[in-house]
């Protein structure tokens, strides 16, 4: 039996079915910018303040934020460009609207997109089970109106989740969820309906973890390369994921930018890397893998003991 939450059952990752992906890669590379709007005077749910700092308004981390999306996303979009990476966004679904000239530079590149939430200071948590309803069908109606894109995956809005939210996910047509970062590769989330895996975001290799510790550009660079290394030995036997999270007011920043073209350069000179979005990545892993999972998972659990 699956161990709480009972939401994924416990495999050791060396004793599954391989997994392949296509082109026989080894590591399955996904680049996740995180598109964000951050709000002046944002509400206090309850539960915890989105901006701690100070009262409101706090124009000191307000600013900061929002230089990703004056000056930071467009030093990193040319990066990107550089090395023809399509994206899949961690997306605030009101950045389309407050934001047309990132939207419309996202959308001439084909970016994917997941949805972050409306605004990165509006948490799930306290939601009820018709208002967390009511949000997944709005951050689906803006991403077609903006895009003409279906949306399949979400981050958690600062990671927020309530106990129904996998459920309530596969119920409205999503199919993987990102904020389970349990693997290194995509697993089955048991949901009532439907089917939905988890495509493990990273707190690891995020801009966002390191350079708010004081960390800089150039260990960030090391560890992603790192990482990197170990999960492409790895990879020779059984297809790993990893991803790569981004914040354009972290990494765009005038100084740190070279380590993005840095770990890029290195990463892609490899040849057995498949550079993919996270909805690519879940809608192969569903059709090339899920199947097989559960069976492996069920075969193992009517072996534990009881």
């Amino acid at each position: 039996m699956p161990l709480p939450p009972y939401r994924v059952d416990y495999s050791p990752i060396i004793e599954r079915p391989p997994l392949r992906w296509p082109g026989d890669a080894r590591v399955a590379l996904w680049i996740a910018p995180n598109i964000e709007h951050y709000e002046y005077l944002p509400d206090f749910d309850g539960l915890r303040d989105p901006w701690p700092r100070v009262p409101y308004p706090d124009v000191q981390q307000y600013s900061n934020r929002d230089y990703g999306n004056r000056v930071g996303f467009w030093r990193m979009l040319e990066v990107l460009d550089k090395h023809k990476v399509k994206c899949g966004v961690s997306l605030n679904m009101a950045v389309l609207e407050h934001y047309p000239e990132i939207a419309e530079a996202m959308v001439q590149r084909d970016w994917d997109f997941m949805s972050h939430g409306i605004y990165n200071t509006r948490y799930i948590e306290t939601y009820t089970e018709a208002q967390e309803r009511e949000f997944y069908a709005d951050c689906i109606a803006t991403l077609r109106r903006h895009t003409g894109k279906q949306l399949k995956g979400m981050l958690g809005p600062a990671m927020s989740n309530t106990a129904r939210t996998p459920d309530l996910m596969a119920e409205a047509g999503l199919i993987y969820h990102s904020d389970w970062m349990h693997d290194d590769q995509p697993v089955p989330i048991r949901v009532k309906s439907g089917k939905l895996v988890s495509v493990p975001y990273s707190i690891e290799l995020n801009d966002s973890s390191l350079f708010n510790k004081h960390f800089e550009g150039d260990y960030f660079a090391k560890i992603c390369k790192a990482q990197f290394r170990r999960l492409y030995a790895e990879g020779a036997e059984s297809g790993r994921s990893m991803c790569i999270a981004l914040h354009p007011h972290l990494i765009g920043q005038p100084h740190r930018i070279k380590y993005l073209d840095d770990i890029l350069s290195y990463v892609l000179s490899h040849d057995r890397v498949w550079l993919a979005t996270p909805d690519e990545i879940a809608e192969y892993y569903i059709a090339n893998h899920y199947d097989r999972m559960l069976s492996h998972i069920e075969a193992m659990n009517e072996e534990r003991p009881s």
